[in-house]
């Protein structure tokens, strides 16, 4: 197990130092002068120039790479937001109070949608139970995630009043009403993953519940519950897991619609706002935030394999 995770950790780096390459190069690229952006039209050529020295926009592209690299990993330094002025971490720090919570929540909510759908429809395989799920995560499945939020701000926000529209309510003046301003996007982002967990947590079941050691469980005269919850359940969390892992990618990517649907002001408006005003720094910045967080969850899913499976070994 110490020489897979040592290995694991070392594929984890070199993934790491191979997205920083790709991501800095592609942002890079992208059209457009921050000097002019933030001069405007009319300026002159020398102060163009002395705006590109102060931002480092003059000195070689593969020492700009070096330099951002090495504040990241001597200091923790992601850079300086040309826009505001301001250390890229804490513009990500103040974000994350509000896309953190809101992942979170949306984490919880599609486990706790999920996965007693899933069980519900493989115990009652091939019966209406069975359908009538498969039917709505089928639905879930095709609803755009901003299309669902709008549906859920119309009917909890305008129509019934329990909800905020939109907006943010600090979580120092107010962590009640923060807390409710995060609900309905993260039920937006949570019950469509949600459709996607429910199928695999069944056909997962479906397939452990066709295991021997299940037979024979179920011949020792165990209680039909402590069969699903305690031996089945426990073998087919670890597809489930898996795909849970990779499913935080594309929720940190949908939290950009959705925060954008919402007016929340986290990660994903900052990312869109960034894009806008060319500020790279913070797009570079961000984007390896992101990679870091979905390839580090995906390290830790690997290692919990053993723990959820004590069948597991690695050689």
């Amino acid at each position: 197990m110490l020489t897979y995770s040592i290995r694991r950790f070392i594929t984890l780096v070199l993934t790491l130092l191979l997205a920083s390459i790709l991501i800095f190069a592609v942002v890079n690229i992208i059209p457009g002068d921050p000097a002019q952006i933030i001069l405007g039209t009319e300026a002159t050529p020398q102060s163009l120039a002395r705006v590109r020295a102060k931002l480092g926009l003059d000195r070689p592209t593969l020492v700009r790479y070096f330099d951002w690299l090495e504040g990241i990993v001597l200091h923790g330094d992601l850079g300086r937001s040309i826009s505001y002025d301001l250390p890229i971490s804490q513009l990500l720090a103040s974000r994350l109070l509000v896309t953190g919570p809101l992942a979170a929540l949306a984490i919880l909510f599609t486990i706790i949608i999920s996965i007693p759908l899933g069980i519900y429809a493989a115990t009652h395989h091939h019966r209406l139970g069975d359908y009538g799920t498969m039917a709505c995560s089928q639905i879930g499945l095709v609803i755009p995630e901003f299309w669902l939020g709008i549906l859920l701000i119309i009917g909890f926000a305008v129509n019934w009043h329990l909800f905020p529209a939109g907006g943010f309510t600090s979580w120092r003046e107010n962590p009640w009403e923060s807390l409710r301003s995060l609900l309905l996007p993260a039920l937006a982002l949570g019950m469509i993953r949600a459709a996607i967990m429910a199928r695999m947590t069944r056909s997962s079941m479906l397939e452990v519940l066709r295991e021997d050691f299940v037979q024979t469980a179920r011949s020792k005269g165990l209680p039909e519950r402590i069969v699903i919850y305690k031996h089945a359940l426990r073998n087919a969390l670890i597809s489930v897991v898996t795909i849970l892992g990779l499913q935080l990618g594309q929720l940190i990517a949908g939290a950009i619609i959705i925060e954008t649907v919402f007016y929340l002001p986290g990660m994903g408006r900052l990312v869109m706002l960034a894009i806008n005003q060319r500020d790279l720094p913070v797009v570079q910045g961000i984007v390896l935030f992101i990679v870091a967080v979905i390839v580090i969850v995906n390290f830790i899913v690997d290692l919990l394999y053993g723990l959820l499976d004590p069948r597991i070994r690695y050689d």
